[in-house]
């Protein structure tokens, strides 16, 4: 029990730095799981441990959060933003229940295919970083709702594992005619609905594999994750303004690259 403890909690504070810096938290996760021999119920630790980043989400902008809601029966800018996050939240209700068994059962226990993922999406980080784009948008609240169900079709693309779901939602709202900030607070936004769909459709259908240690390895993760999370969205915001992607471009590389090398070496297998 001590050891498994000790590795939630690792698992939970690198879910809480990972989570919305586009560099795949679940990614992350999966193979620190790997590396260190941990294996969860179902999986469901990993996806369960993301609500404790998105209490965090809700706990920075809880203001906003009820401003909006309280000005939805007389204010039609909140409503316009409330159906831009709901519509761009729906594509992956529906793709994420018809696809649950592979992504989980497949996609989540290959190594191999996510430390690709991390590469090939850190050199498309880079890339879209250094365009000369001219954005359009410098408010998430006041995005577009064409716009924020385009956002909501790419992020079903992060259903892979090592893709980044803040990732896939940023660098489309950057090609959208977003700036760096609002492209990264609109995902941040997004999270909400869509996290805490995952964790409620995963705990369900893990119900009945869950068992005591389980429960107590998520609680510490999901406590670890929530801390951590709340230091690293007041800090991402302004950095981004500031310097942009490309830092975690070259993460998501170097990362993905370790993976790799262990993998061929034979320091980590591929199931």
């Amino acid at each position: 029990m001590a050891d498994t403890t000790l590795i939630a909690l690792v698992l939970g504070v690198l879910e809480g730095l990972t989570e919305f810096i586009p560099v795949s938290s679940t990614g992350h996760i999966l193979l620190a799981g790997h590396f260190l021999g941990f294996e969860s119920a179902g999986k469901t630790f990993e996806v369960v441990i993301q609500l404790g980043a998105i209490l965090a989400i809700v706990g920075v902008y809880l203001g906003k959060i009820v401003g909006t809601v309280a000005g939805l029966p007389s204010d039609p800018q909140a409503r316009r933003f409330a159906a831009s996050v709901i519509l761009a939240f729906l594509p992956a209700v529906a793709i994420g229940v018809l696809a649950h068994e592979t992504i989980k059962t497949v996609l989540f226990e290959s190594p191999r295919l996510i430390a690709t993922m991390l590469v090939i999406g850190g050199v498309i980080l880079l890339i879209v970083d250094r365009l000369p784009l001219r954005p359009r948008h410098t408010e998430a609240d006041r995005s577009a709702v064409r716009m924020a169900l385009a956002i909501g079709f790419v992020q079903c693309l992060a259903m892979i594992p090592g893709v980044s779901r803040s990732g896939a939602t940023i660098v489309g709202a950057l090609l959208m005619g977003a700036d760096k900030r609002s492209a990264a607070e609109f995902s941040f936004f997004l999270s909400i609905p869509t996290m805490a769909a995952a964790f409620s459709y995963d705990l369900w259908k893990n119900r009945e594999v869950l068992d005591t240690g389980a429960v107590w390895e998520i609680a510490i993760g999901f406590a670890a994750a929530t801390v951590t999370a709340v230091i690293v969205v007041k800090w991402l915001l302004g950095y981004v303004s500031r310097h942009g992607f490309a830092l975690f471009g070259w993460w998501r590389i170097i990362v993905g690259g370790v993976a790799l090398v262990a993998l061929n070496a034979g320091l980590l297998t591929d199931r």
